[in-house]
């Protein structure tokens, strides 16, 4: 415990009356300096006195505050799934366990179904709880936009003017829409090898609009606990109608979105209840307003049909592995901010990696400037160009060698 500030020791002088004048002012005077600088300290002990008080009390208030926590009942969260005329069924999260429980006079009307609710060990309503969506949703929400722009893409031209124009022009010119008389595209699914592209044309539409966006891998959807997939499911899209007009984008939707089988164990259950839920939301009776869906994937052979039919996503677009035009213009890309001692030959390196994605080929711009930094040189040669694509082909660690199937790695 800080100990208390002393007291500074009070002067205790005495001034000879037969001093002369000039002497015994000065004295005096002197004297006059030395209670101010005590009074000064004396100020000083007091105002830190003050604070260790108020430190205490503030101490004091919040071990109150925690004893008045523990000697309560501890409440539980809970969900209103049905209303009667007195009595309501909630269901517990984590255990999911359903209960019918009377509902007081002082909360009687205020209840609907799907309120969440505080209820205590007997399961009695005790508080109404604010409908926050679930943090883990609110942390999908990219606050700052990416830096992608279209010019960055190379190789899949095509599929950037259909992603822009079921997309983007809906949220930018939803007029021309309404001149023809058709309803925008629902949603946009991306599929094709690895290192195509795909995650990168989402971003560079997340650039170029105004729009909320909203990213995340159908992966963070598979839960452990029965419900919790397709509570976050729900609270995405709520999120997404709270902030309109936005763009969610779902990456590896074949986690969720798989064929369905006649699998009985929980862990597929609840798959396919969160799968249900998000078919759902996707076409649900409500109208989903200023919000677009994009999906990718590596998978498409795995998708349950129901998730490809029109409504859900009305357009299927192939992300494939770029011609040798596509594979130039993603080597000029690429070689635009490295410091090159002399021309590059983007064509003869595009014949060079036939069957190359274009992460594939941004690695092979990584390796060469590698070789730079290994002979201490600033400048990229063609010929790190070259042994960039020799090592990347010889190092059986990345095995980045095309197979010809982009189902395997």
């Amino acid at each position: 415990m800080a100990r208390s500030p002393s007291l500074p020791d009070r002067p205790n002088r005495e001034i000879d009356p037969n001093l002369p004048d000039d002497e015994r002012i000065e004295a005096l005077r002197s004297h006059y300096e030395e209670l101010v600088e005590i009074r000064s300290e004396l100020e000083t002990n007091l105002e830190a006195a003050e604070r260790r008080r108020d430190e205490l009390r503030e101490r004091v208030d919040r071990a109150e505050r925690e004893n008045e926590t523990l000697k309560s009942s501890p409440l539980y969260v809970a969900s209103v799934e049905e209303c009667f005329d007195d009595e309501i069924v909630v269901k517990q999260h984590g255990n999911n366990q359903e209960v019918l429980t009377e509902v007081s006079t002082r909360m009687a009307g205020r209840i609907e179904p799907g309120d969440r609710v505080a209820v205590d060990d007997s399961f009695g309503l005790q508080t109404l709880l604010s409908s926050e969506t679930d943090a883990r949703a609110q942390a999908m929400e990219i606050t700052e936009r990416p830096e992608v722009t279209y010019d960055e893409i190379g190789g899949i031209d095509e599929q950037v003017r259909e992603v822009r124009e079921a997309v983007e022009q809906p949220l930018t010119e939803p007029e021309r829409f309404r001149e023809v008389g058709i309803d925008p595209p629902a949603g946009v699914l991306l599929y094709g090898p690895p290192g195509t592209g795909k995650t990168m044309l989402a971003k560079a539409v997340a650039h170029e609009t105004d729009a909320t966006f909203i990213k995340m891998a159908g992966s963070e959807l598979v839960r452990k606990f029965i419900g919790e997939g397709s509570r976050l499911v729900r609270d995405l899209f709520e999120l997404a109608r709270e902030r309109e007009p936005a763009i969610i984008f779902i990456d590896e939707i074949d986690a969720v979105a798989a064929t369905r089988t006649e699998s009985k164990t929980s862990g597929d259950a609840e798959v396919q209840r969160t799968m249900m839920q998000l078919l759902n939301e996707m076409d649900g009776f409500e109208n989903r307003g200023e919000i677009r869906i994009i999906a990718a994937t590596n998978r498409f052979d795995m998708l349950d049909r129901a998730i490809l039919r029109p409504g859900r996503f009305d357009r299927l677009i192939e992300v494939p592995e770029p011609d040798a035009e596509g594979r130039e213009r993603i080597f000029e890309i690429h070689t635009q901010t490295l410091s090159l001692a002399d021309a590059v030959d983007c064509e003869s390196l595009a014949d060079r990696t036939e069957g190359y994605s274009g992460a594939e080929i941004e690695s092979v711009a990584t390796e060469a400037g590698m070789f730079a930094i290994r002979d201490e040189r600033t400048d990229v040669t063609m010929t790190d160009f070259e042994d960039a694509i020799e090592k990347l082909e010889s190092d059986d660690g990345s095995d980045i060698v095309p197979s010809g199937n982009y189902f395997y790695n």
